[in-house]
């Protein structure tokens, strides 16, 4: 339910359930942390790309039963966050669809997002009665501003791509033939570089 390719230097991560929303298990978290973890110490890593199987959704986030017997508070949401985050190469959100719930975090702890104009933003944790993972209200606050993000997490408003665009959480909205490609298109340089040198650029950035 994890796909991941590796063509060279770029990895691309698939979250590969489109019969449920490419909602996550426990199993499936743990498969991404693992390959982030992974590719952190592989200095033939110089690009990831993150997206999912299906034309209308990134991921819904916690698979429903999985969340019911306590994946929505787990530990393993911020483990993959953190591990993306750490990780020394340019990474990327190819943002096929919806993102909503705890899937939020693997995209906001991305580099880049691009996303399709049907996709949706979408983080109803006051709704739910969860608190969101420890760090997604700071990359929030940090691309957004305390308001937006208290849109999104207190008021649990749907952005949609074209909004979110003019307001910065994603860089890019583009057709959905093209999201790969121009994925791809993105890392290229990256890909071209070398390992020192990006992990530089990447820390310099902040």
């Amino acid at each position: 339910m994890i796909d991941l390719t590796k063509d060279g230097g770029l990895w691309t991560i698939t979250l590969n359930r489109p019969d449920k929303a490419n909602s996550l298990t426990a199993e499936m978290l743990e498969r991404l942390a693992e390959i982030a973890e992974e590719g952190a110490g592989d200095d033939r890593l110089r690009a990831l790309v993150l997206t999912g199987a299906g034309d209308r959704v990134f991921s819904a986030g916690a698979d429903l039963d999985a969340a019911k017997a306590g994946l929505a508070v787990s530990p393993l949401w911020e483990r993959v966050s953190s591990a993306i985050a750490a990780l020394p190469c340019v990474t990327i959100a190819a943002l096929n669809g919806t993102l909503a719930g705890g899937a939020f975090g693997m995209a906001l702890a991305c580099d880049i997002r691009i996303a399709v104009p049907g996709a949706k933003f979408f983080y109803p944790v006051a709704r739910l009665g969860y608190l969101p993972q420890p760090s997604d209200p700071g990359r929030l606050v940090s691309l957004l501003g305390p308001a937006r993000a208290k849109m999104i997490l207190l008021a649990s408003q749907k952005i949609g791509a074209e909004e979110a665009l003019s307001w910065g959480l994603v860089e890019r909205v583009v057709p959905a033939e093209d999201l790969i490609g121009v994925a791809r298109d993105l890392a290229q340089a990256s890909l071209e570089g070398k390992p020192d040198v990006l992990r530089q650029i990447k820390a310099m950035c902040g």
